[in-house]
């Protein structure tokens, strides 16, 4: 029976490298954090958004906007808020730098927070960059 093209060839795995973008999240925070103690909340928010990150970017290296950390800080360590509309940008060492020249990653994200008024209707959106 033939191969089919679209599965791994050679151990090798999908590129980040060839789709750089920038894409706009709803991240839904209330159901990462239920059941998770009230003093774990906050700190367990950010951890689960970077995770987000790197699952939908393809890369380890996340960095999180001051921004979006108050966002999730502001109603304090226990109420942290049910959904969070992120912007994930992909950064690569040839446009903007990576702070490290010996970095493993050759791609970093660069996570911001993006305020909206309702999330009702909101979708996943490629942005164009600037």
């Amino acid at each position: 029976m033939a191969r089919k093209t679209s599965q791994k060839t050679g151990g090798k795995t999908r590129s980040a490298l060839q789709d750089v973008v920038t894409r706009e999240y709803t991240i839904h925070l209330h159901k990462l954090v239920h059941g998770r103690s009230f003093k774990k909340r906050a700190p367990w928010a950010v951890k689960s958004v970077k995770e987000f990150a790197t699952k939908a970017m393809g890369t380890t290296d996340v960095r999180l906007d001051p921004k979006l950390n108050q966002a999730l800080w502001e109603r304090g360590i226990k109420t942290v808020p049910t959904r969070v509309r992120v912007k994930l940008e992909l950064y690569c060492l040839l446009g903007r730098r990576n702070d490290d020249e010996g970095a493993k990653e050759k791609l970093y994200v660069y996570a911001s927070h993006v305020e909206v008024t309702s999330f009702k209707g909101l979708e996943t959106v490629v942005v164009d960059a600037e």
